[in-house]
C-alpha cells in the first residue's frame, strides 16, 4: 500500500522543522537525554585517546575514586601461558580502538555507561614480561584491590590463563559460579614444566577453593583436546559441546547456565575462540565448528538478572586478523557482559560513595 498525501503530511508535521530533534518514545528520549548534548551533538566515536567502549580513562586511579566506581575494566596484556600461537598481549590495545560499541544495548534496553559508574582504569603493570608465575601473581594483586573496594572487574585479555589469578581474588570470600564460553574447557594438568597455562585455569581454580565446579558450565566446546578436560566432569561441571547446543538450541541452553549458577555470584568468561574462525580468526587456538557471533549475543543476553560479579573477553590475537573482525566481535562481547551488570544485584543497585 502506498503512502498517501496526509500521511506524509503528518509525518512532516511531527518530525521536520522545530520538531526535527525531538524523540517522541520515552524509552528513546531517555537514551537521547543521555547520549546528546543539549545542541544536539554527541562524542565522535573516532575522536579521543581510545577506551574500552568509550568509558572515561583514569588509570592510576586513587583508593578513594577507586570506591566511587561500580566497574572498573582493565587491561591485562599477558600472553606467556599460550600453547600455540602467541599475540593475545595485545587484545587490550585491540578492543580500546574498536570505535563503535554502544552505548545503547536494544536488546536488554539499557545504556550501562551512563547508568553505572564505569572507567578503564588501564593496565595491570607487570614487573616483568618474561615470568608466568610472577606475572599471574601481579594479576591477582591488582584485582585484588578493585574486589577490595567493593568493584566489579571487567577485564580484557592477554591469554585465558588470566583468568585464573582473576578468579582467586573475586572469589577469594565466597567460591563464584561461572559462565564459561570457549571451545575448550581449560582444565588440564600439568605439561611443558607448569600448570598456568591457558588450558588449565578453571582446574586451578577448583582446586584453590575458589571457583565452584558444580555451578560451572562451559559452552561451545570442541576441537581435539577432550582427553585433557576429564576434570571437568569429575568435578560437576556442566559441558555443553558444541553438538549438543546444535541440538538443543541457544534457549534450551540459556535455560541450563540459569539453572546451574543459580543466584549465586557467577563470573562470566568469554574466550573468543568460542567463536567460529568465521567469525573470529585472531586467535591462538582456533576450532571450527564454533558459535556464530549472533548465537553468542543471544546467549550472553539470556543471561540478564543473574549476579554476575565479574567477567572478561580474552585470547584476542589481533595479528592473526586483518580485517579487525575478531576485535570487533569481542569488544562487543565486552560491551554485552557489561549490559548484564546493569541488572546484576551485586552491581546495578549497589550504592556509590
Amino acid at each position: 500500500m502506498q503512502m498517501d498525501r496526509d500521511e506524509l503530511q503528518r509525518l512532516r508535521a511531527k518530525y521536520s522543522g522545530d520538531n526535527d530533534k525531538t524523540t517522541y518514545d520515552p524509552r528513546f528520549r531517555r537514551v537521547v537525554d543521555q547520549i546528546f548534548s543539549n545542541d544536539g551533538t554527541r562524542d565522535a566515536p573516532y575522536a579521543g585517546v581510545p577506551t574500552f567502549m568509550s568509558a572515561q580513562y583514569m588509570p592510576d586511579i586513587s583508593d578513594s575514586e577507586l570506591r566511587k566506581l561500580q566497574v572498573a575494566a582493565v587491561g591485562v596484556p599477558m600472553d606467556l601461558g599460550v600453547s600455540n600461537r602467541n599475540g593475545a598481549r595485545f587484545g587490550p590495545r585491540a578492543l580500546r580502538t574498536i570505535e563503535r560499541i554502544g552505548p545503547y544495548n536494544h536488546i536488554l534496553d539499557c545504556t550501562p555507561l551512563s547508568e553505572m559508574r564505569v572507567a578503564d582504569i588501564g593496565d595491570v603493570p607487570f614487573r616483568s614480561r618474561f615470568s608466568l608465575e610472577g606475572c599471574h601473581e601481579d594479576i591477582e594483586q591488582f584485582f585484588r584491590r578493585i574486589v577490595g573496594a567493593g568493584v566489579a572487574p571487567l577485564a580484557v585479555g592477554g591469554d585465558h590463563s588470566v583468568t585464573h589469578p582473576i578468579l582467586r581474588a573475586v572469589g577469594a570470600q565466597e567460591p563464584v559460579g561461572l559462565i564459561h564460553i570457549d571451545a575448550h574447557c581449560d582444565t588440564g594438568g600439568e605439561y611443558d614444566g607448569t600448570k598456568f597455562h591457558h588450558g588449565g585455569p578453571f582446574r586451578n581454580a577448583v582446586l584453590d577453593g575458589v571457583l565452584d565446579p558444580k555451578r560451572t558450565i562451559q559452552i561451545g566446546i570442541r576441537g581435539a583436546s577432550e582427553y585433557l578436560w576429564e576434570f571437568s566432569k569429575d568435578a560437576g561441571m556442566t559441558v555443553i559441546h558444541i553438538e549438543e547446543f546444535n541440538r538443543i538450541g541457544c534457549d534450551a541452553v540459556i535455560a541450563k547456565a540459569r539453572e546451574v549458577v543459580g543466584e549465586g555470584p557467577v563470573y562470566v568468561t568469554f574466550d573468543v575462540d568460542g567463536l567460529d574462525p568465521t567469525f573470529a580468526p585472531g586467535t591462538g587456538t582456533p576450532e571450527i565448528g564454533g558459535l556464530s557471533t549472533r548465537e553468542a549475543l543471544h546467549l550472553l543476553r539470556g543471561l540478564k538478572g543473574l549476579n554476575v560479579v565479574g567477567g572478561d573477553v580474552v585470547e584476542v590475537a589481533p595479528q592473526y586478523d586483518a580485517t579487525t573482525n575478531t576485535a570487533q566481535a569481542g569488544a562487543q562481547m565486552l560491551f554485552e557482559i557489561l549490559s548484564l551488570m546493569v541488572f546484576s544485584p551485586s552491581i546495578g543497585r549497589r550504592a556509590v560513595p
